[in-house]
Parts: C-alpha cells; structure tokens; sequence
C-alpha cells in the first residue's frame, strides 16, 4: 500500500536524538532553544515557543491572548477539530463562516460580513488548509478594519509563503504542528511565533506551570514543553525543509500534468501570490467514496480531510454551535479526496496513483 503520508527520517535524524538519549538530559534544553532561534529566523518572527504539540500550541496561544467567555473567535469550519477546540477551551467560542469553492480557505466576503454585525468577536484564526495560504492581503485590511487580532493555523503550511512572505508570522502570531504527518515532523510537537514580546512572555511561562523560575509560579501554566529528542530532530528536519516541499511541489505538478484532464476531477487551485506547499495534494472529485474504495484495491492510500464541517460535530451540536448552513463547506466535505505527495514517492509509485485515478473514470464512462 503507497501510503497517503509518510514522514521522511534519515540518519541524522537517528543520531541527533541519540545524542541527547546519550547526553542524559531528556526534558527541553538547549536543542529546544536553538531549534526555536531557527525557526524564529525562517519564518521571520523574533520569537518561537516550542510545545509538545500543535493542538498545545493553539491552546497556549489562545491563553496568551486573554480570550475568555464572552468573547468569540471568527474561524473556519473546515479544518480539524484541534483549531476551534483551542477557542472553547478558553470559554470563548467559534464563529463560523463558509469557506471558498476553489481554495477551501475561509471565505473574506463572509467574514466580512460576520464581522460587521459581531462585535464580540475578537480575533480571527485562519488556517492555511493543506498547505496552501489564505488570502492574507484581504486579511490583513479586515483585521485592520474590525480592530481585531489576525492569528494563523498553519499547522499543515511548513514552506508556505503569500506575496514571498512566510505565512505563521503575517499576523499577531501563528502556529505550526510537527506531527508525523507534516511536512517536517519532530515525533510530536508545536511552535507558536509571533514578533510581540509581551505575549510571547505569557506564552512561555504557560507551557512551564506558569513559572518563569522552578517553584515560583506566576500565572495559571501547564507542561506543554517539548522535549529535547524533539529539539534534537527538530533542528535536522528544518534543514531538509525547502527540499521538502520542492519535492512535493515537483509531484504536484506531475499530478496536475496527468490528472488535471480528468473531467470529474479538479486539480488544486492555487491564486496568485500564493506558494502551496503541499502537506496535502486534495482532489475535488465525482463519485469519492467509489474512487477511494477502488484506489484501496488498487493498493493506494488516501484521506479525506475533512469528511464533515466542525459545524456538523455532534459535539459542536450539542453546543448550540451547530446552527449554520454553509454549503459550501457541506459540499466539499462530500468531494475532497487527498492522495499521496509526500516526497517518499518514486516515480513508479507517482504513475500508479495516476493510472489508477484514470482507470476509475475511464470505466464509469
């Protein structure tokens, strides 16, 4: 089976962390430090805090911000459940607007107009879905406009950039994911960036039981500290990043070259300005559900991400945050379909995925 993700380690990678197994000292150090001094440094932010996931990164920030009940955060339905969570974990909640047909990203006419009747809402959150950036310029103005924070979800957007700009560091502040399935991986792990001091400050002493010295806490904090083996691959894997998402571009573009003739398929859009870096290569497609059943057979994985809106969560239902129609949402829920990109793939592999796709349509005709 080509699996739909697979993340890519080599053997600096193994001896980075047995480094740190030999060195004896396992929780955040030193690695940590320098790796969040370099990411800091790709992403042009002046501060990153390393945590122990992407979902306690969200967390962190939403701390850091001083959301509380009362206030609401104007974000997307299509994304995993991690990014609003973030909102209600703070007492604040999630506001929904529908998202693009073409990008899946959240739509700024409808925040607009979300934000002109709400003044409750305090920030927005985007999410840079699968890699590819929101449309930053009509964010920015708005944030501007409502007197709101601009915040970025780019947990899958590693390499992203809008108008030649690291996406994570365009707003207040962003954050990224290192889960295995990203586009660079550090096991598990997180990092929220930003250029402001104060809330950075905040941050770090969140994710260290709130105590910028041992036994001295000055704030409500948790353990949300990455680990040095974290640290450790971290600093390798930020290395390999560009060649990282150049090797996914290139599979993009043989995908787009061999599928985008495929009247039931549509290929990802990717608007001007924006640089996609692939953590995801998502079809929108007739007949899905048969598709993926058939490439299973034919021994290629897939994801659907995501097989529903937040808003359609029995969960968020029961919240009473489940009163929205957004159809577009709806619809692309029932059409997307990722397929492998990541750059594991050889060439035979890329032409298998590629037949099998044809194969399917060609038979339903």
């Amino acid at each position: 089976m080509i699996p739909v993700a697979r993340p890519i380690l080599g053997i600096e990678e193994k001896n980075a962390v047995q480094e740190v197994l030999a060195s004896g000292m396992l929780a955040a150090g030193d690695r940590v430090k320098k790796f969040e001094e370099n990411f800091a440094g790709r992403i042009g932010a002046s501060e990153a805090i390393a945590t122990s996931s992407g979902t306690t990164a969200l967390q962190a920030l939403m701390f850091g911000l001083g959301l509380g009940p009362g206030d609401r955060v104007l974000t997307t339905p299509f994304t995993f459940i991690a990014t609003s969570n973030s909102i209600l974990n703070t007492g604040a909640r999630p506001v929904f607007a529908d998202i693009e047909p073409r990008t899946f990203n959240l739509d700024p006419e409808q925040s607009e107009e979300i934000l002109a009747r709400d003044s409750s809402i305090k920030a927005i959150l985007l999410v840079h879905l699968y890699g590819l950036p929101c449309n930053m310029a009509d964010f920015e103005y708005l944030a501007q406009k409502y007197e709101v924070d601009l915040l970025e979800d780019a947990a899958q957007a590693h390499g992203s950039r809008f108008a030649d700009r690291p996406v994570g560091a365009l707003g207040r502040a962003g954050i990224f994911s290192f889960y295995p399935t990203k586009n660079m991986t550090t096991g598990e792990g997180g990092m929220v960036v930003t250029s402001d001091e104060v809330l950075a400050k905040k941050i770090r002493l969140y994710i260290n039981h709130g105590a910028p010295e041992r036994y001295n806490h000055k704030q409500m904090g948790f353990n949300y500290r990455m680990t040095e083996m974290g640290g450790a691959m971290g600093l390798v894997q930020l290395e390999r990043l560009e060649k990282f998402v150049a090797i996914r571009r290139t599979h993009a573009e043989f995908f787009d070259q061999q599928l985008g003739m495929i009247p039931e398929v549509e290929t990802p859009y990717i608007p001007p300005q924006c640089y996609h870096s692939y953590n995801q290569y998502t079809l929108r497609c007739q007949r899905r559900d048969e598709l993926q059943k058939h490439l299973r057979e034919e021994g290629v994985g897939t994801g659907i991400h995501y097989p529903r809106g937040l808003h359609q969560q029995p969960y968020y239902q029961e919240l009473g945050l489940g009163d929205y129609s957004l159809l577009i949402t709806e619809q692309a829920s029932q059409e997307v379909l990722s397929i492998p990109v990541h750059p594991g793939l050889n060439n035979e592999e890329l032409q298998k995925i590629s037949r099998a796709i044809g194969s399917f349509y060609e038979a339903w005709r």
